[in-house]
């Protein structure tokens, strides 16, 4: 006679592994909460350092080191500006 016992193991091992899955989501989640925005560049063009090279590009529109020309010549080398 089990008395209910070892009758339900099949959920105790379902239980096992979605504790797992969810402690590894938890896991991959706070990874890519504290490791900062690294998409940046992706969503703009495809390419990790766009975001970082259109940074720079307004940097020296704002310091006059370019006219607005190079600027939008430059916008159009980065892909961004299809006029």
């Amino acid at each position: 006679m089990m008395w209910g016992y070892g009758g339900s193991m099949g959920l105790y091992w379902l239980f096992g592994l979605l504790t797992i899955v969810g402690i590894s989501l938890l896991v991959v989640l706070m990874v890519r909460l504290f490791s900062g925005d690294r998409s940046v560049g992706r969503k703009q063009g495809g390419e990790v350092g766009l975001g970082r090279a259109r940074q720079i590009l307004d940097e020296r529109f704002a310091r006059g080191e370019l006219t607005a020309e190079q600027y939008r010549e430059q916008r159009a080398v980065l892909g961004e500006d299809k006029r």
